[in-house]
């Protein structure tokens, strides 16, 4: 089978752009007999070179990586180029990693979408600045949706949250997985740890909890702020790092609003740090420098940072809601989101617990292993197979 692949999306440093890199790495390694045909329009990247895979260039005004958010929008010319790109190639199969980048292609090619999540569609004031944002996403999604063979999903929670918001019935779409990268793993070396703090602008002192995440309206990280806030007279040892871009890639950013209320609260002033992006070396000492990753995002269609987290061997706190309890299973502590006192308290209560997190710790790394980009690419491939066949 030839698999057309969107691959647009490939250098996006946010989830779907780290999903896209290892789903593609692993599927081009699984000796299934399957040739791949990228379509991007950015330089292609080394790992892309394999003997079963062919890139082709599509030239566009803009990439997709700054177009296709928030926002903004793609200019038809440069859909019509990926259009008439894919329809040029014999290809059996078309499969996007990420609607974010869906393009509308021939009707007589079976297509596959990967929707990570329906979070737009439950939540829409949280994630569009605008009316007009909100109306162009709901008409891609309409006609992807429409358009799609068969839809791909990452957990149980983002399939019936798609069931429910957007739709699609349950017997068209197939859950898979994330992975995680290998350079997740425990850092011990004490050196490399602290040179990570002081590159991500943390002071040397006090114990560390890490949130890794888009800054956006729907991560909820106003109560985060308000549990951290809440806790700080019961434990002054702790220092909060909020990891992502503040510009948001490009999506939805209440960047400024978190730095108000940061600056209006003197529990909070001098021990919340933003870091900005940090390079994956970086992240994997910081992940394993935390007592705890903390995420209270309303929901998500998995929550990758948990999963590299866990391989790191450092628990996750989290929302109740959405995927990332489904992801973490008993290697981590879970609350209301809606609830400041509650995110609190969790956090209160594995701080000042040694029994419990070192529990934890081990646990976390056993619960990485059920998880992998091989087995993504496995589960993946097997959905697409079926698609053709059944077309």
């Amino acid at each position: 089978m030839r698999i057309g692949v969107d691959a647009s999306c490939w250098s996006n440093r946010r989830g779907f752009g780290r999903f896209t890199r290892g789903l593609l790495q692993a599927m081009f390694a699984v000796p299934r007999g399957h040739s791949f045909c990228l379509f991007i329009d950015q330089p292609p990247a080394p790992q892309m070179t394999h003997p079963n895979v062919q890139v082709i260039e599509v030239p566009t005004s803009r990439p997709v990586t700054k177009s296709a958010v928030a926002g903004d929008r793609r200019s038809l010319r440069d859909i019509f180029r990926f259009n008439r790109a894919v329809a040029r190639e014999p290809i059996d199969l078309m499969f996007f990693p990420a609607a974010y980048s869906w393009f509308p292609t021939s009707g007589t090619v079976p297509t596959v979408v990967t929707l990570h999540d329906a979070i737009a569609e439950h939540f829409p004031d949280l994630i569009f600045p605008d009316r007009f944002g909100r109306l162009f996403w709901w008409l891609k999604m309409r006609l992807a949706c429409r358009s799609a063979s068969h839809i791909i999903t990452v957990s149980h929670a983002a399939k019936q949250e798609i069931v429910e918001h957007i739709g699609i019935p349950q017997d068209r779409i197939d859950v898979i997985c994330e992975g995680v990268d290998s350079r997740f793993v425990p850092i011990v070396d004490e050196k490399l740890r602290n040179s990570a703090r002081r590159r991500a602008g943390i002071p040397p002192d006090g114990r560390l909890l890490l949130n890794v995440n888009g800054i956006a309206p729907h991560k909820n990280l106003s109560n985060l702020l308000g549990g951290f806030a809440e806790i700080a007279p019961h434990d002054l040892d702790l220092r909060l790092a909020i990891v992502g871009d503040p510009g948001g890639e490009g999506f939805h950013s209440n960047y400024h609003e978190l730095v108000a209320q940061i600056e209006s609260d003197p529990r909070l002033q001098n021990r919340v740090h933003f870091t900005g992006f940090v390079d994956d070396d970086t992240l994997a000492a910081l992940y394993s420098e935390a007592l705890a990753i903390v995420l209270p995002s309303f929901s998500e269609g998995f929550g990758l940072p948990a999963l590299e987290a866990l391989a790191c061997g450092t628990p996750v706190l989290a929302s109740k809601t959405g995927a990332v309890a489904e992801v973490i299973g008993a290697a981590g502590l879970t609350f209301d989101p809606h609830s400041p006192a509650e995110i609190g308290q969790q956090i209160l209560k594995l701080a000042n617990a040694p029994h419990t997190l070192t529990k934890l710790r081990q646990i976390a790394r056993e619960r990485a292993r059920d998880y992998s980009w091989s087995r993504a690419a496995e589960l993946t491939l097997i959905s697409l197979e079926h698609c053709v066949s059944e077309a």
